[in-house]
């Protein structure tokens, strides 16, 4: 079952206190980078969006992390992905009982899957 409206909107307000207020790009740059969201049925999918290097006039995702809810056992599970374009479970913690915690798992970055 995909996020109700509220949810949505509880989550949007989670990543703004817990993640983007934190790793949201610096005014200077603001203007050619700038981050976002999008919600797909039970994932959350965190990006950047910035413009193509040789292309200043077209604009590219720069994927973050996927989180995915999981209501049967009320936790978030974590994906990065990979060179193959494919999302994969992050090892060291595959899995976190809240959006928070996982956020925290994703600002962290101990493997710098996330941010290089």
């Amino acid at each position: 079952m995909a996020f109700t409206e509220d949810e949505i909107a509880a989550h949007t307000a989670t990543l703004e206190l817990h993640f983007w207020s934190r790793r949201r790009p610096p005014l200077s740059m603001r203007e050619l980078m700038r981050e976002g969201q999008r919600f797909t049925d039970q994932s959350i999918e965190l990006f950047y969006v910035r413009p193509v290097h040789f292309d200043p006039t077209r604009y590219i995702e720069d994927p973050i992390a996927k989180l995915t809810y999981v209501r049967l056992s009320d936790s978030w599970r974590i994906f990065w992905q990979r060179a193959d374009l494919k999302w994969h479970r992050y090892a060291p913690c595959p899995e976190a009982d809240s959006l928070t915690k996982a956020l925290r798992v994703i600002d962290q970055d101990a493997n710098c899957c996330f941010f290089g």
